[in-house]
C-alpha cells in the first residue's frame, strides 16, 4: 500500500478550483497517473481527517510547447475532484476563500 504523500502530489490551486471549493465543497489534487479512486479518496481521508463522499479523475494530456525550433511537451497529469461531506473543510483553501 501506498503512502498518503505519495498518492497525492500537490493541490490545484486556480480560480476555477477555488471557486469550486467555495460553492461546491469539491477540492482539486494532482495525483499520481497510477492511483485509481479508492487510494484517493483513503489519502484525503487520511491527510485531511474528512470524509470523502465522491472522486473523479482526469488525466490531462501534455500541451505541444516550442521555444525556437525546438519543439517539445508539457508533462501530463492526472487531477483528481474530490467532494466532501457538507460541513467537511481542508485548511489549505481556507485562506484563498474569501
Amino acid at each position: 500500500m501506498r503512502s498518503p504523500h505519495d498518492v497525492l502530489i500537490r493541490p490545484l490551486v486556480t480560480e476555477k478550483a477555488v471557486n469550486l471549493a467555495q460553492e461546491q465543497n469539491k477540492y482539486t489534487f494532482y495525483v499520481d497517473k497510477r492511483a485509481n479512486k479508492i487510494e484517493i479518496k483513503k489519502a484525503v481521508e487520511d491527510l485531511f481527517k474528512v470524509k470523502v463522499l465522491s472522486v473523479n479523475t482526469i488525466n490531462v494530456k501534455g500541451k505541444k510547447k516550442r521555444v525556437g525550433r525546438y519543439e517539445g511537451r508539457t508533462p501530463e497529469r492526472k487531477k483528481a475532484i474530490v467532494t466532501l461531506r457538507p460541513g467537511d473543510k481542508i485548511d489549505i483553501f481556507e485562506g484563498l476563500l474569501s
